[in-house]
Parts: structure tokens; C-alpha cells; sequence
């Protein structure tokens, strides 16, 4: 069979596998079981072929008939496509196994079923988005993700935060879609109405206007989906409201798919360095903006929502350097640029899953996901604590973890442009390796705040004080993610090396570029290597050190009895940056009652930390037209008789106005 076929049979075995879960949905546990069988083989299919494809540079391609007027099923892979399904198949993989125990206590079997198999059809779909060769076909894929994904989204539609995320997700994934179908049906019209992909590639958008209308058109369809700065508004909403394995899979790789179409649509415009220069500055507003509304959030998952906005823009920094060098025919500099970006979005979706599977663990063991509930969870859950304090490392890009190592390839890519090219472009770059390393300074503050706030101290709640270690369906999925962010920290030549066809192809240069680029990262492996044996023979060290030490209270700064409200809050620990640094408009609203009187009885203060962007441009101005449009219910009066005259008045007037056009023509 070939890697196509294996990829089109794993996500088969995706779809039938949820198919007879659901007909075996009253027993649940039995459906849940199949679901999550189906799942490894499906997954394990496509990942065998995807990483066949990728090492191997193949590109096959299919067509089958399709009953659909302008449609045809056309499904094809590429290193591009595989490069992003390995992702895909490894989170849909492990979300599925921890999505079992996760939702396991819930009373419905039907539930379970439901779940289970729903996450079986959202992995399929994505699949079946990168495996489109056909716009009708990808639009198809496209819309059942976005659907299936709400359904998982709002799986707690009882609690109104979880619904108003569902419809915050659902209203801009369809504004995305408005933007999509314009794009292809534009390109379709340049290629004389074929919507196949190798028509559209071929289709000849030789008008510059023409092509940035469409790049532009691009970027709200895909940048919705990646969650680019001004357009993410609804990822921090629904990954907070939705069940933690979901959140794993939508951040690692659902995300990923606007990047994905991206590159995809660039490459069937005319090369521009403009396109470059654009995804750099969204990449870098995005990471800053991102990190930074991280850091003041008190729920847990929604800061992690926060850092993946500011992990999307650091792979957009690197692929936008890439496009921006590739148009300029610099092939060394595209090289550094792309591999730096491709290694950073592998780099994330395996942090980001280890980071969200752990917060849901702490859900499930502590009962909060709310960092004012928590504290002293690393001696109460050990596992879930070690494996968030590993992730926190990595996610920061702090070495000797993963996520230092693509970044390390896009300073150098920026540091190349600072030191060679022409004075503009070189402030540029450089103004960007400050931004980058400011990024940097403020995602260890976030992840010191975040391990340090949720997992040292006392227990804060009665949640944290009572906590209990996660079943082993839940800590062994984030524990190999967290082990394949050490394997990427120790290897990162190898996985440059088994992308080398794609970065090649992406950059206009040899495969032997690319193995240099490889070689070149064995100094950092090699001080990646050394300092993860100095810190476990310090840890080592340590540890015997306080196993033969007495054991007494912290200093309680003169209190007889310290208590957990002398700790640290969440809130506190940020405080100086929030409100001393940030702009007014980035920062948390708070609300205060002081005390009144000689014996004032009510005294309170709260914040609020919701997105600058919706509170004060988008809720605004979707009120405002909500309440013009509601102007017009008089039109709507219920009656059908009323509503089949409007039926025939727009069918009149539209064919009134074809015949004056082709009159008038």
C-alpha cells in the first residue's frame, strides 16, 4: 500500500471506528474502548505514512469521482501535508487515551460515546483537510473540523462561560469560512474555474493587487483558525471552556491547519517578499501580545491559550523570514528561517499538548483549574507536578529543553539579516531579536509564575489541600510528550534532517543546505547535553541532602502560625509588570469596595482578566450593529405567506437584474 493509501485508511479506521462506537453507545465504556482502539490504529497508520513521506520528499495524488456539481475528490500528500499530519496523529493518538479516563465518570454511556467518537471524526477531518487536493473538498473537511470541534468545545453546555465560548468559536470560524470561499473561488476564477489544486498553482495571479487581495484574504481565512494577533479572540475563550485533552489537540495541531493553509495558498501566488515582511510583524505583535496577556490570567488553561497565541507568532516570525528570503532568492537564509519555524511549531505541539493533558490532571486531582485555588500540588501530585514543571521549562525556551532550539535558528536567520543586509532591513532584524528576547524574559516570568504559583507553597483551596494523584490513563500521555520534548532538545538534527525535503522545497535550496544546517546545531546539543547532567547531579545531590535534613516551618516573617494567605498570590506576583509596565488597555479591569466607616462590615476586591481586543473592539462594535439589525424585526413577522412573497420578490428582482446586465452588456 502506499503512504497514501496508508494515510487514507487511518483516517478511515478514525471514521469507522466512531461509527460503531456510537452504535454500541449504550454500553459505554465498551463504545469508549472501541473509540479509543480505533484511534491508535488510525493514528499509527497515518503517522507511519506521513513520516514515509516526509523523510522520502514523495508526492502522490488521487481522483475519484464525485457526484457533486464542481466538486471531484481529489486527495493528494506532500511533504508540506505530512509535515503537519505527524502532529496531528500523535495528539489525536494520546488525547484519545487520556479523553477516556478524563471523561470516564461521567453517569450517560451515551456521553462517553459521544465524546470518544466525536474525537475519532474532528481527527479525521483535519486529516481530511490536509489530504484535500480540491477546494469544494477542502472546504467540506474544513467546515465538518470546525464543527465537530465546536461539539467538543461545548461538551459542559450547561455553564453559560462554555456556551458563549462555543459561539464566540463558531461566529469566527465562520467569518473565516466567508473569507476562504471568496479566496478559492477568486483563485478558481484566475485558473478558468478549476478549484484542484494543481490548476490553482498554475492558474497565473499575475496582478500584484489582485494577489495581495487574495493574501489578504488568506490571512483572515487561516489567520482565524491559527489564532494571529487581532483574530484570536476566540482561542483564549475555547480552550479554557473545553475539556483539557481537546484543548491539547486543538492547540497542537488544530491551530496549526491556518498555518498549514498559509503556506499552502502562498505558494500559488507569485513570489513577494511582502508576504514575508507581513507574517514577521503579525508573528512578533502576536508573540508579545500573546505572553503578555498570559501572564496576568488566573485560569490556568487560558494562560496556556495565551502563550499558544505567542507561540503562533514565533512560528510566523520564522516562516515569514523564510518567504521573505526565498522571494529574495537568499537560499541560506531561508534555510536557517524555515527550519527554525517548522522545528518550533513541531517543538509546540508537543509542549502545549504536555502542558494541557497535565492542567486537565490538575483539574481532575485538585478540582481547580483556578491558580488562586492552588499551591503545594508538586508533593501532592508528584507526577503532574514534574511533568508541568518540564513543560514550563520547555514552553519558556529556556535550554536545555526544545523550545529554545528552533528559536535558536531564527535569531541566527535575524541575526544574518542584522549583520549583512542594507541599513533598513537591518534595524529590522535587530529590532526583532530584541522583541524576540523580550518574549523570551516574559514567557519565564509566565511559567515561573504559573509551576511556582500552582505547585510550591500551601494549598491555597480545599481542592489543593485534598489533592490526589491522576489515574495512569492521565499521567502517562503529557509524560511521553514531555519525553519527546527531551528527545527534540538531544536530536533536533535528526528531525531537521527528516524534514529536510520540505525545508529544501520551502527554500528554494539543496538538501545538502539543509544537512549543514543540521550539523551546525551539534554545539547546542552538545551544551543541551552537558547541562541536563550538571542539573541531575545537582538535583541528586539535593535531594540526599534534604532526605537527612530536619524538617521545620518556613520563616513566618513573626506570624506564630503561617498560613497560605501569607503566601504569594497569583495576582501579586505579577502585579509590578501589570500594572506598573503595561499599557492601560492590557491590563486585568479591577473592582474594589474599601472599608467604610469606623466598623466597616463589606470590604472586597476583584479583577477580571478578559482580552483587551473583545472588550474594546469587538463587544462594542458587535453590540452596536446587533442593536441596528434588531431595528428590522419588523420585517419578521412569522407568517409564511408573508415570508414566500419575500421568496419571490428577490427571485424576481435578481432575474430583472440579469436580464438588464446581459442587456446592457
Amino acid at each position: 500500500m502506499t503512504p497514501l493509501g496508508l494515510a487514507l485508511a487511518g483516517a478511515g479506521i478514525l471514521a469507522a471506528s466512531a461509527a460503531l462506537s456510537l452504535v454500541l453507545a449504550r454500553a459505554g465504556r465498551i463504545a469508549s474502548a472501541v473509540a479509543v482502539a480505533g484511534a491508535l490504529a488510525g493514528c499509527g497508520a497515518g503517522l507511519w505514512a506521513a513520516l514515509e513521506v516526509l523523510r522520502s520528499g514523495l508526492v502522490l495524488e488521487t481522483t475519484a469521482s464525485w457526484q457533486v456539481p464542481g466538486g471531484a475528490l481529489v486527495v493528494g500528500v506532500d511533504p508540506l501535508t505530512a509535515f503537519f499530519l505527524v502532529p496531528l496523529f500523535v495528539l489525536g493518538a494520546l488525547a484519545a487515551v487520556y479523553g477516556r479516563q478524563y471523561l470516564g465518570g461521567h453517569a450517560r454511556p451515551a456521553f462517553q460515546a459521544g465524546s470518544a467518537a466525536t474525537l475519532n471524526l474532528l481527527v479525521a477531518a483535519m486529516a481530511g483537510v490536509l489530504l484535500a487536493r480540491h477546494a469544494l473538498l477542502f472546504l467540506v473537511a474544513w467546515e465538518a473540523m470546525t464543527l465537530l470541534a465546536y461539539w467538543l468545545v461545548t461538551l459542559d453546555h450547561q455553564e453559560a462561560e462554555v456556551r458563549r465560548a462555543g459561539w464566540a468559536y463558531l461566529v469566527a470560524s465562520h467569518v473565516g469560512v466567508m473569507a476562504l470561499l471568496a479566496l478559492f473561488l477568486t483563485l478558481g476564477r484566475h485558473a478558468g474555474g478549476a478549484l484542484d489544486f494543481d490548476s490553482l498553482q498554475v492558474g497565473g495571479v499575475s496582478s500584484r493587487t489582485a494577489a495581495a487581495g487574495l493574501f489578504a484574504l488568506a490571512l483572515v481565512g487561516f489567520g482565524i483558525k491559527a489564532g494571529v494577533v487581532g483574530l484570536h479572540v476566540w482561542l483564549p475563550e475555547a480552550h479554557g471552556a473545553a475539556p483539557s485533552h481537546v484543548s491539547a489537540l486543538m492547540s497542537g495541531a488544530l491551530i496549526k491547519l491556518g498555518v498549514y493553509g498559509l503556506l499552502r495558498v502562498v505558494s500559488m501566488l507569485p513570489p513577494s517578499s511582502a508576504y514575508g515582511a507581513v507574517l514577521m510583524g503579525l508573528g512578533l505583535a502576536g508573540a508579545l501580545l500573546g505572553i503578555t496577556l498570559a501572564i496576568d490570567q488566573r485560569d490556568l488553561k487560558r494562560a496556556l491559550a495565551y502563550s499558544s497565541i505567542e507561540n503562533v507568532g514565533i512560528v510566523l516570525l520564522g516562516l515569514g523570514l523564510g518567504l521573505w528570503a526565498a522571494a529574495r532568492r537568499d537560499a541560506l537564509l531561508a534555510t536557517l528561517a524555515f527550519s527554525g519555524g517548522l522545528l518550533h511549531l513541531w517543538n509546540h505541539a508537543a509542549m502545549k499538548g504536555s502542558m494541557f493533558l497535565a492542567a486537565g490532571s490538575v483539574l481532575h486531582g485538585a478540582g481547580s483549574k483556578d491558580l488562586e485555588q492552588l499551591g503545594g500540588l508538586a508533593r501532592r501530585m508528584p507526577v503532574t507536578g514534574a511533568t508541568m514543571l518540564f513543560g514550563s521549562v520547555a514552553i519558556a525556551a529556556l535550554p536545555p529543553l526544545n523550545g529554545f532550539v528552533g528559536e535558536w535558528l531564527i535569531y541566527r536567520g535575524l541575526a544574518t539579516v542584522g549583520l549583512r543586509s542594507e541599513p533598513g532591513h537591518s534595524l529590522a532584524a535587530l529590532a526583532g531579536i530584541a522583541v524576540l528576547a523580550l518574549v523570551g524574559g516574559l514567557a519565564a516570568l509566565c511559567f515561573v509564575r504559573i509551576a511556582g504559583i500552582a505547585l510550591l507553597g500551601q494549598p491555597r483551596g480545599e481542592g489543593a489541600r485534598l489533592a490526589h494523584e491522576s489515574p495512569l490513563a492521565m499521567t502517562i500521555p503529557p509524560l511521553l510528550l514531555a519525553a519527546l520534548c527531551l528527545a527534540a532538545a538531544l536530536l533536533p538534527g535528526a528531525l531537521l534532517s527528516t524534514m529536510a525535503p520540505l525545508v529544501a522545497g520551502l527554500a528554494g535550496a539543496d538538501i545538502a543546505l539543509v544537512a549543514a544546517t543540521a550539523s551546525s546545531l551539534a554545539p547546542l546539543v552538545t551544551c543541551n547535553a552537558v547541562l541536563l547532567g550538571v542539573l541531575a547531579i545537582v538535583g541528586l545531590l539535593l535531594s540526599q541532602r534534604v532526605r537527612g535534613a530536619a524538617r521545620d516551618d518556613t520563616w513566618g516573617c513573626g506570624y506564630a502560625a503561617p498560613g497560605p494567605r501569607m503566601q504569594y498570590t497569583a495576582r501579586s506576583f505579577s502585579e509590578i509588570l501589570v500594572d506598573r509596565l503595561l499599557p492601560r488597555m492590557l491590563r486585568s479591569r479591577a473592582e474594589a469596595r474599601p472599608p467604610a466607616g469606623l466598623f466597616p462590615a463589606v470590604a472586597s476586591w476583584s479583577s477580571q482578566s478578559t482580552d483587551p481586543l473583545t472588550r474594546g473592539v469587538y463587544e462594542p462594535f458587535f453590540t452596536r450593529w446587533a442593536d441596528r439589525f434588531a431595528r428590522l424585526r419588523w420585517l419578521q413577522q412569522g407568517s409564511l405567506h408573508l415570508y414566500l412573497v419575500y421568496v419571490v420578490a428577490t427571485v424576481v428582482i435578481g432575474l430583472l437584474w440579469a436580464g438588464i446586465r446581459g442587456w446592457w452588456l
